[in-house]
Parts: structure tokens; C-alpha cells; sequence
């Protein structure tokens, strides 16, 4: 672990404390999970953004020209 000072303003720490309490968790481990999830946006974007740059039009297509074109069973229809 490291150990980080920051400053926040009053009212997002008094937020944070206050969801925290809900969630039964302190509030350290709160804004670990923040920052967690954060991250995991920005490394779900970054990998979204190159999967995207290695695709083509023609690729999509040809993926779904093999679905057979049939009814879906009854449980999963909308």
C-alpha cells in the first residue's frame, strides 16, 4: 500500500464520508474504489479505442453474414 495526502473540498469529503457509512466501508477504501473504478474506465476506453482502430466495415459484415437467419427460441425473444 501507499499512503497519499490530498486535498478535497469540504463538501465532496463530507459526500464521500457520507457514502461510505452507507456502503459499511471506510473512507480510504472508498476512494481506493473510486479511483479503481476510474481506471477501469479509462482502460476499458483505451481498449475499445484500439479494437476499433483494427476493424473494418467489411469484417462486421462478413461476421454476420454466418448467423443463421432464423427465429430466436422463445425465451429470447424481446
Amino acid at each position: 500500500m501507499s499512503l497519499i495526502s490530498i486535498q478535497l473540498p469540504h463538501s465532496l469529503h463530507i459526500k464521500a464520508s457520507e457514502a461510505a457509512h452507507l456502503d459499511g466501508i471506510s473512507i480510504d477504501q472508498f476512494i481506493a474504489t473510486a479511483i479503481a473504478e476510474k481506471l477501469s474506465v479509462f482502460m476499458t476506453l483505451a481498449y475499445l479505442r484500439n479494437r476499433a482502430v483494427r476493424s473494418s466495415s467489411q469484417a462486421f459484415e462478413e461476421a454476420l453474414s454466418e448467423i443463421p437467419d432464423v427465429e430466436p427460441e422463445e425465451y429470447d425473444r424481446l
